[in-house]
């Protein structure tokens, strides 16, 4: 079993809704993300997914996120972009690109900041 890695990042501004506290007012991140894939089997090559596509698939979902007041987004109109609806919002838009007979999507990983972060597993 192995699991295989990439990062990036986007930058974005939102604000937390009903929030008791400064979040409640507009500001902005650099969220650094970390997407893991679970790959059971090796193909010919001895590769369990090539860093470049993995890349590719992620960075089409997160690009979209690049700079957007993501309380604007569709996916957050109704709930707070939060690290842990925005870590849920990427592994369920990842899930199905990064999933074959030899592996699949295993966690997304979201950081606010270098100290602070969560990580979704999928249901």
């Amino acid at each position: 079993m192995f699991d295989i890695f990439i990062k990036t990042h986007f930058s974005g501004g939102h604000h937390l809704r009903n929030y008791p506290g400064n979040c409640e007012k507009p500001h902005g991140h650099n969220w650094n993300i970390k997407v893991t894939v679970r790959v059971s089997k090796l193909d010919e090559l001895g590769m369990g997914i090539d860093f470049k596509i993995l890349k590719q698939r992620v960075n089409t979902v997160v690009d979209e996120l690049d700079h957007c007041d993501l309380n604007e987004y569709p996916a957050f109109q109704t709930c707070n972009p939060s690290s842990e609806h925005i870590s849920r919002f990427l592994f369920e838009q990842l899930k199905e690109p990064l999933a074959s007979e030899r592996y699949q999507l295993y966690s997304v990983e979201v950081q606010e900041t270098n100290s602070s972060g969560v990580i979704y597993y999928g249901k």
